[in-house]
């Protein structure tokens, strides 16, 4: 004989630590770096730290972001129109502008609170930046947010 048990019903979701949150902002950047054309790709940087931000009075979100050299010549505004059209058809809320040298900046909004990637070129002419920022989480008490993550 079975007995039921409070489990029934809404599953309650475990909140993320600033670790797990860290580990999925860093793959979907690795996630969007493996959308650049391989033949192109130079190196791929990403940071090991980043930073907390705030999400709200309680949350923060960790910052970081990857850079990827490309090969002399490659079009970087046509790749990151690429990158842009696979995830507005994969369903995620997608927006593009143009920055203030006329580079296409996109922003995805993945639907977790606070997480978001944005994806354009870089510094160098030679760049695509992807600057990335984790769902949010809460931080165990007695854990001071300033400094590296």
């Amino acid at each position: 004989m079975t007995t039921a048990t409070k489990t029934q019903g809404e599953p309650t979701k475990a909140e993320l630590t600033w670790q797990e949150a860290k580990a999925k902002a860093q793959a979907m950047e690795l996630e969007i770096a493996a959308l650049i054309p391989k033949g192109t790709v130079v190196s791929i940087d990403q940071k090991k730290k980043g930073v907390l931000l705030s999400c709200n009075k309680t949350q923060h979100k960790w910052k970081g972001s990857t850079t990827i050299t490309v090969a002399d010549g490659t079009k970087i505004n046509l790749i990151v129109k690429d990158i842009e059209a696979h995830y507005r058809a994969n369903g995620l809320k997608v927006s593009a502008e143009r920055d203030i040298d006329g580079k296409i900046l996109v922003q995805i909004d993945p639907p977790a609170p606070g997480e978001n990637y944005l994806v354009g070129g870089g510094v160098k002419p030679d760049e695509i930046w992807i600057d990335s920022g984790s769902p949010c989480f809460t931080l165990p008490e007695g854990i001071y947010p300033g400094g590296d993550f």
